[in-house]
């Protein structure tokens, strides 16, 4: 049971990091910044399509990475 969840925990820190990477970065700087604050206020929506797909899939993955994480430190 203890190898099969150290398995596991690679696996979703593995995915989670690649799903990290995988998506686009914020814009940086102060132009980044007005820009940013621009686009907040008239509301315009950043995350679309896959961008929604992978910022859906960080919080499944991290949830889940943490929940194994806390089984294999309470297992041990």
């Amino acid at each position: 049971m203890d190898i099969f969840l150290k398995i596991l925990l690679v696996i979703f820190s593995l995915g989670l990091i690649a799903v990290v990477l995988l998506q686009k970065g914020k814009s940086a700087g102060l132009s980044g910044a007005i820009s940013g604050g621009a686009e907040h206020l008239f509301g315009k929506q950043k995350a679309r399509g896959l961008d929604l797909f992978l910022q859906r899939l960080t919080i499944g993955l991290a949830a889940g990475f943490f929940i194994v994480a806390l089984l294999v430190a309470y297992l041990k």
